[in-house]
C-alpha cells in the first residue's frame, strides 16, 4: 500500500484515541477534498493511516462514503527525517525493514508526507569492483531507484569486489592492472595493460577474462591472474543480483537471477535491468 503521490495524502492532528471505532465514527458523513485519497491521523505519538473512499463526482469536496483502516498505532511508525524522499519507494522500504515490517509514515524532504505498508520487501545484491568508492554501479542503482521509473519496494545490498584486497594476495614482484583507476596502488612494480607496457618482471594480472585474452594476444603467453569479473564472482543463490560486464554492449542481459549491464552503463540501462529482475 503506497499512495501514488504525497499530494494524495492529508495529515491531520486529532484529539481522540486512534481506534478503529473512533476513526470510523469521526469521519462518518464528513466531506473530503477531491485529491485526498489517504489520511495520516496523529494524536500525540500515535499514528494511523486510512484510505478514503468518496462519492463519485467532480466537486472540489465530496462526501466520504467509506473508510479503509490501513494501520493503527500499534502497527505504525512515524518518522521525521528531511533526508528521506517520500516518493522514493526504496527509501521507504528500507525503513519498513528497519522497523520490523510496520507501516512507516514519513515526514520527509520538503515537508512532504507519505507512507508505505508492505509485507514483501524485494532484496537486490549489487556487485561491483572498487576502487573508486562508491562503485559506479552502486551510484547508478541509487539513481535508478530514485528516478520514479521503479515503483517496487527494492532494498539494495552493495557488495564490493576490492581490487586492493586482491593486490595483497599477489606474490609476484610485479602486478598488472587492466587500466589506471582511482586508488590503485601497490608496493610492487605496477603495469597497466591498456598501455601495452614492456613487462620485465614476473607479474600477476588482476582482471577479467577479457583482460586475460588481451594479455595473451599482446604477449603471446599465459599469465598468472586473479579474477575480478563480477559476473563470474556472483554467488550462486536465489538473491536477484546486478553486475557490470564488459561482454554486454547495451541494455542488459538476464541469466537466471543475475542481470548484467555494460561496463559503461547508464542509469537507463540499470532501470531496464531492475524492471527485468522484478517484472
Amino acid at each position: 500500500m503506497l499512495p501514488d503521490h504525497c499530494k494524495d495524502v492529508s495529515m491531520r492532528q486529532v484529539d481522540f484515541p486512534l481506534t478503529r471505532e473512533n476513526i470510523m465514527k469521526e469521519f462518518h458523513g464528513k466531506i473530503a477534498y477531491t485529491r485526498t485519497d489517504f489520511m495520516v491521523l496523529r494524536n500525540g505519538e500515535q499514528t494511523a493511516t486510512v484510505r478514503v473512499i468518496k462519492k463519485n463526482g467532480k466537486d472540489l469536496f465530496r462526501p466520504i462514503t467509506d473508510l479503509e483502516i490501513i494501520s493503527l498505532p500499534e502497527d505504525t511508525v512515524f518518522i521525521h527525517d528531511e533526508e528521506v524522499d517520500v516518493l522514493n519507494v526504496s527509501q521507504l522500504a528500507r525503513l519498513v525493514r528497519k522497523n520490523d515490517g510496520k507501516t512507516v509514515v514519513v515526514h520527509g524532504m520538503f515537508s512532504h508526507v507519505s507512507f508505505l505498508k508492505t509485507d514483501r520487501i524485494l532484496d537486490l545484491r549489487v556487485l561491483d569492483v572498487v576502487p573508486p568508492t562508491p562503485s559506479k554501479l552502486a551510484v547508478l542503482v541509487e539513481r535508478a531507484l530514485s528516478s520514479g521509473h521503479i515503483e517496487k519496494p527494492i532494498v539494495p545490498h552493495f557488495v564490493d569486489i576490492d581490487i586492493m584486497e586482491k593486490e595483497r594476495r599477489v606474490e609476484t614482484p610485479g602486478i598488472i592492472f587492466p587500466c589506471r583507476a582511482s586508488g590503485l596502488t601497490s608496493e610492487k612494480k605496477i603495469f597497466y595493460l591498456d598501455e601495452t607496457p614492456e613487462i620485465d618482471v614476473e607479474s600477476t594480472l588482476i582482471g577479467c577474462d577479457l583482460s586475460k585474452r588481451i594479455f595473451a594476444h599482446i604477449y603471446r603467453r599465459p599469465v598468472e591472474s586473479l579474477d575480478i569479473c563480477p559476473q563470474n564472482l556472483a554467488p550462486k543463490d536465489d538473491m536477484p543480483t546486478m553486475v557490470k560486464c564488459c561482454k554486454v554492449k547495451e541494455g542488459c542481459t538476464i541469466e537466471g537471477n543475475v542481470a548484467s549491464v555494460p561496463w559503461g552503463a547508464t542509469m537507463l540501462d540499470v532501470v531496464k535491468a531492475l524492471q527485468a529482475l522484478f517484472p
